[in-house]
């Protein structure tokens, strides 16, 4: 499901790497509730290909400031030397390579011999082309491609890109006269207005290899999409040719960052989403995708799956995946054990996609049962299997589990809870504007 690590692990900006017969999962680390993005260190989980809901947390694998149990693995700290969106490589000596990009820092480069580190330092970058186009040598979100004869290029950037090839030798020098700038434009080339955004240059650069073609995942200017690019050629031009998946779609949205992976024949994009009424606090997520003889990619709409091909109706659903949220309702975490969807006025929808009910019909009683924390006032969840509403569940001002009788539902269906008191006149006025509940997980039984 979605979010598919454990739901108290914030991990956004995750490059997916396959390695042997596992996946990692590379990315920042975000804190519950934090005010800003990322954190001081980074952690790496790992899956079988085989088993993706079986993930193991390898830990803290590098670090910029000193904590309970580990020392900084840098000696250059600044006031504030965050640690955003790192990838990993092997490289042609068979180690692998973290590409660390340090706020406000320069940043470097770790090795390890083993791809869930932890790394250690090897140098910072080392490079000739001008500061203002490498700011100063952070390297912004460094996305790093190993090619099939080895040679090793780089993509960075924030609001214009920028690319260079890396000495495979070492890994962190970069080699003169090899940079370009703006191997996607960062402003329209056309008069198209906002939707010429579309396909300039935020951030996020995220390249893959696929057959002989070169794909360029990254954030465009516009709205909170991964969008991607292709070149027959590792140093490009690449042309745009579309956007994968849009986190802000019936959803609290904000940046996104993440790449394509293909794992046991199936590929699949990563990315994030947020929660806490924030734009930080962001978790991994997961979208099976088809690349199309043409190269390419068609857009996905976000789900609760994860590597699942439907959720299961019959067993405990937790509130925190859902994938649609329209209105004033978000997800929180109470504590480490217990999150909610919370902020619920009249008027919010809150959805799950997709369950299998499964064909059998025969049960003369579907019901669906939730948890709820009162707020003081009375209202009704109207519950929708897709367009058709299949029941009501009052809900009362306090506290406990709520039950609503249902229609017999059968199939694949997304499920959605529309939000309605039946307050009139000046007292709708007032609790239309007022916090209504908070929901917990629920479950459908027969």
């Amino acid at each position: 499901m979605n979010p598919y690590l454990p739901l108290w692990e914030y991990i956004p900006d995750g490059e997916p790497r396959v390695f042997g017969d596992r996946v990692y999962i590379y990315g920042s680390h975000d804190r519950a509730g934090a005010d800003e993005f990322c954190d001081f260190k980074l952690k790496c989980w790992s899956a079988p290909v085989n088993d993706l809901n079986n993930w193991v947390c390898h830990g803290h694998i590098f670090h910029t400031r000193d904590d309970a149990d580990h020392k900084s693995d840098i000696d250059w700290n600044g006031d504030n030397t965050q640690l955003y969106a790192p990838d990993v490589v092997q490289g042609k000596d068979g180690r692998y390579y973290l590409f660390a990009y340090i706020v406000n820092a320069r940043g470097c480069v770790a090795v390890s011999d083993r791809p869930e580190g932890p790394f250690e330092l090897l140098n910072k970058y080392k490079y000739t082309i001008p500061d203002e186009i490498c700011c100063n040598g952070w390297f912004i979100d460094p996305g790093v491609l190993v090619d099939d004869d080895g040679r090793t290029y780089i993509y960075c950037g924030f609001e214009r890109s920028f690319m260079a090839e890396i000495n495979s030798d070492n890994m962190y020098e970069v080699i003169d006269g090899t940079c370009i700038q703006d191997f996607i434009p960062c402003e329209p080339t056309t008069e198209g207005g906002f939707d010429e955004k579309e396909k300039c240059f935020f951030e996020a650069a995220s390249p893959r290899k696929i057959g002989d073609t070169y794909y360029m995942i990254y954030s465009p200017k516009r709205g909170s999409r991964l969008a991607y690019a292709t070149s027959k050629s590792p140093t490009g031009p690449f042309e745009y040719r579309g956007f994968i998946v849009d986190n802000g779609v019936d959803f609290p949205g904000g940046n996104d960052h993440g790449s394509i992976m293909q794992i046991n024949g199936q590929w699949y994009i990563f990315y994030h989403r947020m929660t806490n009424n924030t734009i930080m606090s962001r978790r991994a997520c997961v979208e099976r995708i088809e690349i199309l003889p043409d190269g390419t990619i068609p857009t996905v709409e976000m789900t609760s799956l994860g590597f699942e091909e439907s959720l299961d109706p019959y067993r405990v659903t937790p509130s925190d995946i859902a994938c649609v949220l329209k209105g004033s309702a978000f997800i929180t975490e109470k504590s480490l054990l217990e999150r909610v969807v919370t902020n619920i006025h009249a008027g919010d929808v809150i959805g799950y996609k997709y369950y299998d009910f499964g064909e059998d019909d025969s049960a003369t009683t579907l019901n669906l049962t939730a948890k709820i924390y009162g707020m003081g006032a009375d209202c009704k969840m109207h519950i929708y299997a897709d367009d058709e509403e299949v029941g009501v569940m009052d809900i009362g001002h306090g506290s406990g589990e709520y039950t609503a009788r249902l229609k017999s539902i059968t199939g694949r269906h997304a499920v959605y809870f529309k939000i309605t008191t039946d307050y009139e006149g000046w007292m709708g006025d007032y609790f239309k504007d007022r916090m209504l509940f908070e929901l917990g997980e629920f479950v459908f039984t027969k």
